[in-house]
């Protein structure tokens, strides 16, 4: 196949893609109108994303008889907490506004949820009972549930179907993680990990679309269901 057809297809994935995400000239300052000095930061933070997010989930579904999350304390800090909040701020650099906050946001979570682990902050030891801790922790996961549900909104009227995919699957995983903690069944728990698992492979799939669009010339062309009418 001649390479012009790859360079066309590259190019409206990644145009259809600065347009879904908020960073098309007209939302950008004048200091980054045009070519952004920066590089697309969108695949590190979803590449990291993705990781945490299929780590804790293969936990939560008690992989290979694992039941304490700890060991994912390392790759939460860093991984899903430092180098997405990193690629927030490149977003942010880029006048990409929803970008920017997904990535900050989710960063956030990461590091929170490691506090919680690390037994030197004290906070699940702060707790009489550990009923009250999982109460407290249900409620926590809420609050996430409810913030990926705002998420989803902007993402509906550009008809970005990867992206919609992705943040219905992981409101689903809050909703049922948090469901897990205050009830305590271990089933609403796996099938949450099962949700977190699919969650993972879309970030994969969305992170590797934007790294191929970003060569000049990409051997395959990942769509990620975005149109215009």
């Amino acid at each position: 196949m001649p390479s012009t057809s790859h360079d066309r297809d590259a190019s409206s994935v990644e145009k259809s893609r600065v347009e879904v995400l908020g960073s098309n000239n007209e939302t950008q300052p004048p200091a980054t109108k045009g070519r952004s000095r920066f590089a697309n930061p969108t695949p590190a933070g979803l590449f990291m994303f993705a990781s945490s997010t299929f780590l804790i989930s293969m936990y939560n579904v008690n992989a290979r008889g694992i039941h304490t999350p700890n060991a994912i304390t390392g790759m939460a800090l860093f991984g899903g907490g430092l180098v997405q909040i990193l690629a927030g701020t490149w977003e942010f650099a880029r006048g990409n506004v929803f970008g920017a906050t997904t990535f900050s946001s989710y960063g956030a979570f990461w590091m929170s949820y490691s506090a919680i682990l690390i037994p030197g902050t004290g906070v699940h030891q702060a707790y009489s009972t550990e009923a009250e801790f999982h109460n407290a922790y249900g409620m926590y996961l809420i609050v996430w549930f409810m913030v990926t549900m705002m998420f989803i909104l902007p993402t509906l009227p550009r008809k970005h179907l990867a992206m919609t995919l992705l943040l219905s699957c992981l409101a689903i995983d809050y909703l049922l993680l948090a469901i897990s903690e205050f009830s305590g069944m271990i089933s609403i728990q796996r099938a949450g990990g099962a949700f977190g698992i699919i969650t993972a492979f879309v970030a994969y799939y969305i992170a590797s679309s934007d790294l191929l669009a970003a060569d000049e010339n990409p051997f395959i062309v990942l769509p990620q269901g975005i149109w215009t009418n």
